[in-house]
């Protein structure tokens, strides 16, 4: 899986609105689109795909823009890009098929590989909540690095 620029963009976006100091008042999407260096017009599409989910909530006029919609620490990645990218998934190659009915020369088995690494991604991404980024942003939690990759020769 690769993570879509909107679903990287979604991420800046709310982890920006989690390390406001002043979480409960609305930051414009000028002021968040400063703050994250994003290109204002697509952080606006992006939010208000979050907004449709529940990830913030929008004011309008004066001092209006937005904030989150929930607490920091029951937001989670995985929330954050299925919300603009759609299933976390490895691919889109199906289900694989169910009692010894797979004809297609061990295609099953590499369907049920696929699978599974969907769901690592999923439970890897589930396993960080805003609250962790937050926390690892203002110095406060080393960085959390759960797999590592062995050098080769």
């Amino acid at each position: 899986m690769r993570v879509s620029t909107r679903g990287d963009y979604a991420s800046r976006a709310l982890l920006s609105l989690a390390l406001n100091p002043d979480a409960d008042h609305p930051t414009s999407v000028r002021d968040l689109a400063e703050r994250t260096g994003l290109p204002q017009p697509y952080l606006e599409q992006i939010l208000l795909t979050l907004k449709g989910v529940g990830l913030v909530r929008s004011k309008r006029g004066v001092g209006g823009g937005y904030v989150l919609a929930r607490d920091p620490e029951d937001i989670t990645l995985a929330e954050i890009v299925a919300a603009v990218d759609g299933p976390i998934v490895a691919g889109d190659f199906g289900e694989p098929h169910r009692d010894g009915a797979c004809n297609h020369e061990g295609q099953c088995v590499l369907l049920a590989v696929w699978a599974d690494v969907g769901n690592h991604m999923r439970e890897h991404l589930s396993s960080f909540t805003l609250d962790d980024m937050v926390r690892q942003a203002r110095g406060l939690a080393p960085a959390r690095r759960t797999h590592h990759v062995e050098a080769t020769s």
